[in-house]
């Protein structure tokens, strides 16, 4: 690996293109690096991930209306959405939108913390799409899906939004500009520039995910994928982009993140470096904000050692900078202590998620959300005794570089009225690569075979999972069928309103 710093550079320096970070990013997208062996078995990992949390999606709201939008710009030759015939095929860009859409809703595919966040998995819907439409092979979609992971997750390393405000799909705009130009094999200077278009076209402020959060967070992603997949075929079309989008004065870095002063460091593989990035990434056994999964963890065992949780005083829960201030009681949210608050708002509430599942020594990724379960006057008694607070000590551990140290948990301090204390730590979830236990391919297919159970039938089951792990052989036709059509009693649409499409 190589460290890449990124600065400001004034117009009259007139910075060098293979000076500029975007530059770098085309140029590891259009090398000619060996596939590892782990990732590409990773990659499969995730395909089947995705595929999970996609189906079990398929009828709630803002998915349906996802693919309606979807289902209006047919294409003969397209790309497939998720849930239907393999017959059913629509232009590509739409086909990110719609799937996308689907993978995010549940808030239960994969993640990469670092000095900002991210769900790299987010990459993979429109790669997949594209190299549909684009008549592309299995070995050509796994390299796309490498160069989106490589670029995001190193992204999320060197460059923080969070603290200006701008959402993470800022990073996944260009990561996925980057993986069509690996996919379809485009030259580094139609790569770079499809790179600054993503980046310039896709910054959003962080209120999506904050106080009283809508289903745009389930948007959020494909909508910027669907936007890198138009810069790339922009550029592919030999228009160009802002330039330069890191370094220019009056650019990103100059005035929407920390401005002319500060010095960025982004780590990118040397050319020809194989692209690992992906074996660092994680996904999640529950569905709900990352931060929350290790303690949800914790929980399920606490709620084996507390016979009475009506003898509970107070709940402290000392925790990374990150995860007080974004899903504890250090966001000042009022919705994250409101039992009338959305989905989107209750998966973003530590104080919520660590409530129920100590009561329930478990976490569904429809019982534990629902409105009655939410309402439950025993619930929000114990939510209601639980706060966050910063421990550098986890804030340290949160940003440690070395993959195998990280920890995105927690210490639990509970205060029980006769005056005893219950206190337990958990360092990473079970589920992460260093927890107790590490998700593999068999826990990847036993968690699709759980949450496509009774929407798509076994035979199709069977097929995806057989098609899907030989996917390095898969030829363009073949790929074409990475699909999976639910059971016909589970398809429905959504009554028309008045729209556009």
């Amino acid at each position: 690996m190589r460290n890449i710093t990124v600065k400001v550079h004034s117009s009259k320096a007139n910075l060098k293109k293979k000076d500029q970070l975007a530059w770098k990013i085309a140029e590891i997208a259009s090398d000619k690096a060996k596939i590892n062996k782990e990732a590409i078995e990773m990659v499969i990992n995730r395909i089947i991930d995705n595929a999970s949390v996609a189906i079990a999606s398929h009828n709630r709201k803002p998915v349906i209306s996802a693919r309606e939008m979807a289902l209006a710009h047919p294409r003969k030759n397209g790309a497939n959405i998720f849930g239907l015939s393999p017959k059913v095929k629509v232009d590509c860009e739409w086909a990110a939108w719609a799937n996308g859409t689907a993978v995010r809703e549940l808030d239960y595919h994969d993640t990469f913390l670092a000095a900002d966040y991210s769900h790299p998995g987010d990459n993979i819907p429109a790669i997949l799409a594209v190299a549909q439409q684009k008549n592309c092979s299995g070995t050509d979609l796994i390299k796309g899906i490498l160069t989106g992971y490589e670029v995001q997750v190193n992204l999320v390393k060197g460059i923080c939004l969070h603290e200006h405000k701008i959402d993470h799909i800022a990073h996944l705009g260009p990561s996925v500009a980057a993986g069509l130009g690996s996919l379809l094999n485009l030259k580094t200077e139609t790569i770079y520039q499809s790179v600054q278009q993503a980046l310039h076209t896709t910054i959003s402020t962080r209120q999506s995910r904050k106080g009283e959060i809508s289903s745009w967070k389930a948007f959020a992603p494909a909508h910027a994928a669907k936007l890198a997949i138009e810069s790339v075929d922009r550029c592919m079309r030999g228009e160009g982009a802002p330039s330069p989008i890191y370094e220019g004065e009056d650019s990103v870095i100059a005035y929407v993140l920390s401005g002319p002063g500060k010095r960025y460091t982004v780590p990118l593989p040397r050319l020809n470096e194989s692209k690992k990035a992906i074996l660092e990434t994680y996904t999640k056994e529950h569905s709900a904000e990352y931060q929350s999964q290790a303690l949800i963890d914790l929980a399920r065992s606490l709620n084996k050692k507390i016979k009475n949780l009506n003898d509970i005083k107070k709940v402290i829960i000392e925790t990374s900078h990150h995860t007080h201030y974004v899903i504890g009681t250090g966001a000042n949210d009022p919705q994250k202590m409101d039992p009338y608050a959305s989905r989107e708002t209750l998966d973003h509430s530590i104080m919520y998620i660590f409530a129920v599942a100590l009561e329930d020594g478990a976490w569904h990724h429809i019982k534990s959300y629902t409105p009655e379960r939410a309402r439950r006057k025993s619930t929000i008694n114990l939510w209601h005794k639980i706060s966050t607070r910063e421990d550098k000590k986890w804030t340290k551990k949160y940003h440690e570089k070395d993959p195998q140290k990280k920890c995105f948990g927690g210490k639990v301090i509970i205060k029980m009225k006769d005056g005893s204390l219950i206190s337990e730590e958990i360092k990473v979830a079970d589920a992460h690569p260093a927890g107790k236990r590490p998700f593999e391919r068999t826990q990847y297919i036993e968690k699709f075979k759980n949450l496509t159970e009774g929407i798509i039938s076994n035979k199709e089951s069977k097929r995806f999972l057989q098609m899907v792990q030989n996917l390095k052989k898969l030829n363009s036709n073949k790929l074409k069928g990475l699909n999976i059509e639910v059971l016909k009693k589970i398809k429905k649409k959504q009554t028309k309103k008045l729209t556009i499409f």
